[in-house]
């Protein structure tokens, strides 16, 4: 009997990392799709042995706590999804963004290549600037346009070549704090929402992300990879979306640009930043359509209210 594949999860507590640690067990996540198997492998529940680690157990931002933990570890992957995610906050914070972002996944991914792991990195669609007017495959040149996304860009280009990168885009779980919660509340409460109509990008649910990282554990790939699930969208057609699913009508949802958003975000975000993932679709099998899984994450989020109501 082969022993079990170990991995160590950094961000563990996190959106992604708390659904990364259910599907690694062989559990489907809130949210997720039991049946959505892209490696057409189902998880046995010991074919991983998991050790997650939350942002107090381990800072990435410390190259020598990073080096010990991987020694003392000795993982044969590193899910690496701790991050510095406040978009707007890291134009202020620029310093402590790029030490986490940058400077971390560098130590993460010299710790990985000296004690044998392979590394799985994740990044974001913010490292586009959202000129190309189409889709963004992996190869496209990248040009960040906000802080954040520089830090991400820095964290890839300190990647060895055979680390994994993922890049995805516009994270929503059912744990964790995301805008689908904030629409599901004010929909509850009797409030309109007004969201931007003139942002492009891809949806990524995080259970069904969970799920795509198993299988880069398992086939540990190395590269570049666009994760996300299918169809592109605005935040306007999401907040739509979820108010529908909430029981409400047109009316609760309305289209503003974003140079009408008061007060104006400190970060620049790319106008278009969806991503292309024919090469994932290609290798295994293609993410569900957002409307799919962000509903699945709606129902479940209400299920998750009511229990702790």
């Amino acid at each position: 009997m082969s022993r079990a594949t170990r991995v160590m999860v950094t961000g563990a507590s996190g959106q992604v990392g708390v659904d990364v640690l259910d599907v690694l067990a062989g559990r489907t996540p809130l949210g997720g799709d039991p049946l959505y198997q892209p490696d057409a492998r189902v998880i046995a529940n010991d074919e991983f042995d998991v050790l997650g680690l939350s942002h107090h157990e381990l800072d990435v931002s410390d190259p020598g706590a990073v080096r010990r933990a991987v020694g003392v570890a000795r993982p044969d992957v590193i899910v690496h999804l701790a991050a510095y995610t406040a978009v707007d906050r890291a134009q202020i914070e620029e310093d402590l963004c790029f030490a986490v972002n940058a400077a971390g996944t560098e130590a993460m991914s010299l710790a990985a290549k000296e004690f044998g792991a392979h590394l799985i990195s994740i990044s974001t669609d913010y490292v586009f600037d959202g000129n190309k007017g189409a889709s963004y495959v992996e190869d496209d040149v990248t040009n960040p346009l906000n802080v954040y996304g520089a830090s991400k860009r820095a964290g890839e280009l300190l990647c060895s070549s055979e680390d994994t990168i993922v890049r995805t885009s516009w994270v929503m779980g059912v744990r964790g704090k995301n805008v689908v919660h904030v629409i599901a509340e004010r929909a509850a409460s009797g409030a309109n929402v007004r969201f931007v109509n003139d942002q492009t990008g891809t949806v990524t649910v995080a259970s069904d992300l969970a799920r795509a990282i198993a299988t880069f554990v398992r086939e540990r790939p190395g590269g570049i990879w666009h994760v996300a699930n299918e169809g592109t969208t605005t935040w306007f057609d999401v907040a739509h979306f979820v108010g529908e699913l909430c029981g409400r009508g047109d009316d609760f949802a309305t289209a503003i640009a974003t140079s009408e958003l008061d007060p104006p975000p400190l970060a620049v975000r790319p106008i278009r930043s969806d991503l292309a993932t024919e090469k994932f679709a290609g290798a295994w099998q293609r993410m569900p359509a957002w409307r799919d899984g962000v509903a699945r994450l709606v129902r479940d989020r209400g299920a998750l209210v009511k229990e702790r109501s």
